[in-house]
């Protein structure tokens, strides 16, 4: 009987984690975010697209840092072609520093809603559209049953969302596969050369559906993401149960 269960319980996974953006490795692809130990977090080791990300931001400092990170992600998302969707009250990103992330900014359409409905209404839209590579949306407020609405399109579309929160202390429940907070530290100069640096961040998995967050420290440099340091792994209240 326990095996019986086991293996329902196996097939139930391998028929919802696709629809979840999980998609079980095709055989000869090489396509990765070079994101190492951070996308091993996520069930079968695949960083998921076509699904929602949520990212915090407690304060400016990390929502820049958040930026930065999420527009090299987008860059890994856009190299086989695409263009991306931009969406916020007011312009958050100066469009010639994205091809710091390998964006060319003529790939990407900038648009200023006027107000916070017209922000969501737009993710919404851009979302479904299937020849899009990603679509980011600056948000201050948004509910559950709004953030599901994104959800049905990306499970439609396959277009990978990102919800990038304005600072804020109040933490709302949305349908998001995973909730990401992105802290900026210290650039790190490479072989010892004058300037500002490459950007570093400590990138943390708050929470991943199927999967087991934790916390890195990540670097950009011109070859792309690369792991300073070991994960911190951190048990959900699921795994903790297992154990016990």
């Amino acid at each position: 009987m326990p095996s019986t269960k086991h293996n329902i319980i196996r097939q139930l996974e391998n028929e919802i984690l696709p629809l979840q953006g999980y998609k079980p490795p095709t055989p000869g692809a090489q396509f990765s975010l070079g994101l190492g130990p951070v996308e091993e977090a996520f069930p079968n080791g695949i960083f998921p697209t076509g699904a929602m990300h949520e990212f915090l931001a407690a304060n400016q400092e990390e929502a820049a840092a958040r930026s930065g990170f999420t527009a090299g992600v987008v860059g890994k998302l856009m190299q086989d072609g695409g263009v991306c969707i931009w969406i916020g009250r007011k312009m958050e990103v100066f469009p010639r520093s994205l091809a710091q992330f390998g964006i060319g900014p003529e790939r990407v359409i900038f648009t200023t809603p006027c107000s916070e409905t017209q922000v969501i209404w737009a993710m919404e839209e851009a979302l479904k559209c299937e020849g899009l590579a990603a679509v980011v949306g600056h948000v201050r407020d948004i509910d559950l049953t709004a953030s599901r609405r994104l959800q049905l399109a990306v499970e439609q579309s396959r277009v990978t969302g990102f919800i990038l929160h304005e600072p804020s202390r109040q933490v709302v429940p949305v349908a998001a596969v995973a909730r990401w907070r992105i802290t900026p530290l210290p650039s790190v100069l490479e072989d010892e050369l004058p300037g500002v640096g490459l950007p570093r961040w400590q990138v943390e998995l708050l929470k991943v559906r199927n999967g087991r967050p934790g916390k890195w420290v990540v670097a950009w440099s011109a070859r792309g993401f690369h792991i300073v340091s070991q994960p911190v792994l951190t048990e959900t209240r699921e795994q903790k149960r297992k154990v016990v």
